[in-house]
């Protein structure tokens, strides 16, 4: 069974791992070790709000999530998030139990109405996002230009959380 709970600073070393691994890198494309220890900072960064989550099976951490919360009250409503699962993991519904907790802790404990994620084109976990009610609503082509020369395209999705529960 897998238990979800606030993010602790000290966790910040699995996403650092998750982060170098050549399967995930795949998706979260970065080049060097200076650009994931900025990623793992700005993402830690929402464990003070509680905003940040850790999924454990059998206390072993397994995957995490996090709302990058708006700073300001215009903006407030919507809210990027991003997760990411251990490879060995996959497949065994830890990326849906985050993305019902991270859901339901933006609707509930931040007042979150819409909820949006960045997806690279080609990325597997797309298809948990449509499953989980999250629509396509723009594409970016030519995003990020990887150092091979290969270009990979975002595909922004959101879901409205105000329609019904999610």
């Amino acid at each position: 069974m897998t238990e979800i709970r606030p993010a602790v600073p000290e966790e910040s070393v699995y996403l650092t791992r998750w982060l170098t691994d050549p399967a995930i890198l795949r998706w979260f494309p970065m080049t060097d070790a200076r650009e994931i220890d900025d990623a793992v900072r700005i993402w830690m960064g929402y464990a003070k709000y509680e905003a940040c989550f850790t999924a454990y099976i059998d206390g072993v951490p397994v995957g995490m999530s996090t709302l990058y919360l708006q700073p300001y009250q215009k903006y407030a409503h919507q809210c990027l998030f991003a997760i990411i699962v251990d490879e060995n993991y996959r497949n065994r519904g830890i990326g849906k139990a985050l993305l019902e907790h991270t859901s339901q802790a933006a609707r509930d404990k931040f007042n979150i109405e819409v909820l949006h994620l960045e997806v690279y084109k080609g990325n597997p976990a797309k298809r948990l996002y449509e499953r989980m009610g999250f629509n396509e609503f723009g594409q970016q082509p030519k995003f990020i230009k990887l150092e091979n020369g290969e270009y990979l395209d975002k595909i922004m999705m959101q879901k409205d959380l105000t329609n019904g529960r999610s």
